[in-house]
């Protein structure tokens, strides 16, 4: 996938759709991927480098290398020519316009290869010498800070475990799933401009840190099925939690962040409408309006009240019944009534004329014109699949339609899920990307759209296949 791509000062190098091309990690030329280039370089450049890049033909550690003599790349030196090592922008890309033989050269970075697709993982880099590098894997130091970066973490870490304490958990939600604390709680938590990531602090792992928080008699958990851990209890009085107070940010620190910080997503404004099909044309044509019109609910209301009036359709003896002119006995009744209904009620008439009339809807965004389309706006789409290694997998699609960058989405769940994401085209579609989390991560997802994101519920299908509590994903 492109986004992510750097461009060396030199330019992208020339390709064509179709040439083959050698994929590197940056800051070593040995290749770990050969594709051929789904695009030209023109056509990467005028797309803003998004969408698919390379078909992928053969990785390292795919099932050809597991053939083979199982070795790692070798590592090769950049040439001169190339750009700087750019080993410290996780999950960036950068290209080398050398050309060898008849294969040009990219190099990729932060990214982790598995089975014949390109995974994102949380905090890892897919060469052995990269785990060293200390701004790798979401931890985006202080800069301000003295301390060394594994401190910094241990340090943010055990932060965000007392303010989830003391802020977000209740009593009422013990017995918590760690992997709960951790991915709905803990990494809400975090500072804006900091990522937590336990792989960089000294505990390296989940149940290692809680078992020393637990040794510290802050917390009580318990393996309650197999394999689960939850925490069943929380000493609230405990000292390090009634004296935590939410550190305010070094000036510098917060100058440094808010210059860096995307703008928060705010939901659109997602309203239905009506357009007016060929069959209706002669009901709403008094009133200005031909086929293909778009109307809100309530100017459709009034258009039929109008009608209604203007042709003393409203029945002398109640008030409450309209009688049927054969204009209107075209539009609303169905065959079988056209000679047995004379009369409908307000409401029965009202509601009849919207659901023969075409949908339509609009969506505005913050600080954008609104933008109208015919159909129904297909919702956030949530799927459980199941892989041939029989692992489960979250499938969530049609993020772009509510504003959200599927790449975003996949980095953030991928975080606070602790699992391997994927971003690739929806099956079917030419410009839909879904996005694919190991597990059942749909409870995570959940808290992300409706409390994080607040897209109203109606607008996302597939909450109901989330796990229920006790049960492994």
């Amino acid at each position: 996938m492109l986004p992510g791509l750097v461009v060396p000062p030199a330019g992208l190098p020339q390709v064509q759709k179709g040439d083959l091309c050698a994929i590197a990690l940056a800051g070593n030329r040995a290749p770990v991927a050969i594709g051929v280039a789904a695009m030209s370089t023109a056509e990467m450049l005028t797309s803003g480098l998004k969408g698919r890049g390379f078909s992928v033909l053969h990785t390292y550690q795919d099932h050809l290398w597991r053939s083979g003599d199982k070795s790692s790349p070798p590592s090769i030196a950049p040439l001169a020519l190339d750009p700087p090592d750019l080993s410290e922008e996780k999950g960036s890309v950068q290209a080398d316009s050398t050309v060898q033989g008849d294969m040009r050269r990219l190099t990729l970075e932060g990214e982790e290869q598995e089975e014949g697709e390109v995974q994102q993982r949380c905090g890892e880099k897919s060469l052995s010498e990269a785990t060293e590098d200390p701004s790798v894997g979401g931890l985006n130091p202080d800069p301000t800070d003295s301390k060394t970066l594994q401190e910094q973490m241990d340090e943010l870490l055990q932060r965000c475990f007392l303010r989830a304490l003391k802020y977000r958990v209740k009593k009422a939600d013990l017995p918590l799933l760690t992997s709960t604390l951790l991915g709905s709680h803990m990494f809400s938590c975090c500072p804006e401009g900091r990522q937590l990531d336990i792989k960089k602090s000294s505990y390296k792992k989940l149940s290692k840190f809680l078992q020393h928080m637990q040794q510290e008699q802050i917390i009580q958990v318990q393996e309650l099925s197999k394999g689960v851990e939850s925490v069943v209890a929380v000493d609230w009085k405990h000292p390090r939690i009634t004296s935590f107070v939410i550190p305010e940010p070094s000036p510098t620190s917060q100058t440094i962040q808010e210059g860096s910080r995307e703008q928060p997503y705010h939901p659109p404004d997602i309203k239905s409408l009506y357009c007016v099909p060929a069959s209706m044309t002669l009901l709403f044509q008094e009133s200005g309006h031909k086929k293909g019109s778009i109307l809100e609910g309530s100017e459709v209301r009034t258009i039929v009240i109008n009608y209604a009036k203007k042709n003393d359709l409203v029945d002398a003896d109640n008030k409450n019944l309209v009688k049927l002119d054969p204009i209107l006995c075209d539009c609303i009744l169905e065959k079988g009534e056209q000679h047995t209904v004379m009369k409908l009620p307000w409401d029965s008439l009202l509601n009849r004329c919207l659901e023969k009339l075409q949908p339509a809807y609009q969506v505005t965004f913050p600080g954008q014109e609104p933008i109208v389309k015919k159909g129904k706006i297909c919702p956030i789409d949530i799927t459980l699949a199941q892989r041939a290694s029989n692992k489960k997998v979250t499938v969530v699609r049609n993020l772009e339609a509510y504003g959200l960058d599927p790449c975003s989405v996949a980095t953030i769940l991928q975080q606070r899920c602790q699992a391997s994401t994927t971003v690739t085209p929806a099956p079917g579609t030419k410009d839909i990307l879904q996005v694919q989390i190991q597990g059942n991560q749909i409870h995570h997802l959940g808290r992300l759209l409706l409390e994080e994101y607040r897209l109203p519920r109606k607008h996302i299908q597939g909450l109901e296949k989330a796990p229920k509590p006790g049960k492994k994903k």
